[in-house]
């Protein structure tokens, strides 16, 4: 077995062409001589659309080193329910007559075996890459956000014993996904308000979740009208001019790169037309290339006058809803809706929380001697 494959998820609101850029860019990795596996992980499995060609629930190839696949729950629910029901039977007698079927429909199972799946891949198949088109950011969070959810619980309820090899499995995940030599994101976007404010969202909430952030992709704008006339010309300058804004808002409060591609007048389908994309996404540079910042929500403390400065590295931007809560030695940090637990430095347990602000560095917390708060 060689190394594990390197994971690049696409994700975006519903709608944006995530699942074409996924599958550009894994056409362009396999021209450049890397074995691409690029696999979906939206229920709307759209990706043998994309290609021009049937794609399944095993890789098939789409071409030289390119092979594509989606990922079917409920028949990975039916392949995985034997030795689930081992461990529930051994631990939760009242759940061990669940069967297969009925797995699929409790809360987060799709989404485990989904990303358990994918997992797989990449650490036992041939593949150098694996792409994922992942499902719109909503469904997306979700999916990465199970790992440590689940670790969580069976913490709390005291079921690690108990469930060894669950617990041993979601742990493993965990740590692939905080990985950021393994696995980083690119958010795809199209150039409106509504989908810019979602993706501001998603970016606070993959750091809170200490996920790899490594590319914003604005896709579909209008080509430049320069020479042309009359009132179509007119009207693609105003639209043009309304995404570029748009997207100067966005640029001015990240510091995450961002690559363009422009709308198309014709859907790009088969490998040959997904490359020229990918020509324009990518240009010169490798696809692999990653020069994202945003990663694990990485502490810092220095010493002020008085106490310590906690600096949560998050990325905040103007309209950010941000609410904390201390929890014994954990701070409790909601990010618009998206709530993760971060574990105190020993240095400031037995201090106090006495302000918080947040800035381009993320949250500043300022700590002062006394109780635990």
């Amino acid at each position: 077995m060689g190394r594990p494959a390197r994971l690049l998820l696409f994700t975006g609101k519903g709608g944006v062409g995530k699942t074409t850029l996924a599958a550009a860019t894994g056409a362009r990795l396999a021209v450049g001589g890397h074995k691409v596996l690029v696999t979906s992980a939206d229920p709307a499995h759209s990706l043998g659309d994309v290609f021009g060609v049937p794609v399944g629930d095993e890789p098939s190839e789409v071409d030289t080193c390119l092979y594509a696949t989606h990922v079917d729950a409920r028949g990975l629910a039916d392949r995985s329910w034997r030795s689930i029901r081992r461990e529930l039977r051994a631990a939760l007698p009242a759940l061990s007559d669940v069967d297969a079927a009925e797995l699929t429909v409790l809360p987060g199972v799709d989404e485990l075996l989904a990303l358990t799946e994918i997992a797989r891949r990449a650490a036992e198949g041939p593949w150098e890459v694996v792409v994922v088109d992942c499902g719109p950011t909503a469904e997306t969070l979700r999916l990465l956000a199970l790992p440590e959810a689940v670790r969580g619980y069976l913490s709390r309820l005291s079921l690690g014993r108990h469930l060894a090899g669950l617990a041993n499995h979601v742990g493993e995940l965990r740590d692939l996904l905080v990985d950021p030599a393994r696995t980083s994101v690119r958010l795809v976007l199209t150039p409106e308000r509504i989908v810019v404010a979602e993706t501001r969202r998603t970016l606070a909430a993959l750091a809170l979740r200490g996920i790899q952030i490594d590319s914003l992709i604005a896709n579909r704008l209008v080509p430049p009208a320069r020479r042309w006339h009359g009132p179509a010309a007119g009207w693609l300058r105003v639209r043009r001019a309304e995404q570029e804004a748009v997207l100067s808002e966005l640029d001015a409060s990240m510091t995450l790169p961002m690559r363009r591609v422009e709308h198309r007048a014709t859907e790009p389908v088969g490998v040959p037309a997904l490359l020229a994309l990918a020509e324009e996404l990518y240009g010169g540079d490798d696809p692999l290339g990653s020069s994202g910042r945003y990663a694990t929500p990485l502490l810092s403390v220095r010493s002020v006058d008085g106490g310590y400065e906690l600096t949560v590295a998050l990325p905040f931007t103007e309209g950010s809803t941000v609410d904390l809560v201390r929890i014994g030695d954990e701070l409790a940090i909601t990010v618009d809706g998206v709530r993760r637990l971060v574990a105190l430095p020993v240095l400031l347990r037995r201090h106090e929380v006495t302000d918080a602000v947040t800035g381009e560095s993320g949250l500043v917390l300022r700590f002062e001697a006394g109780g635990a708060g």
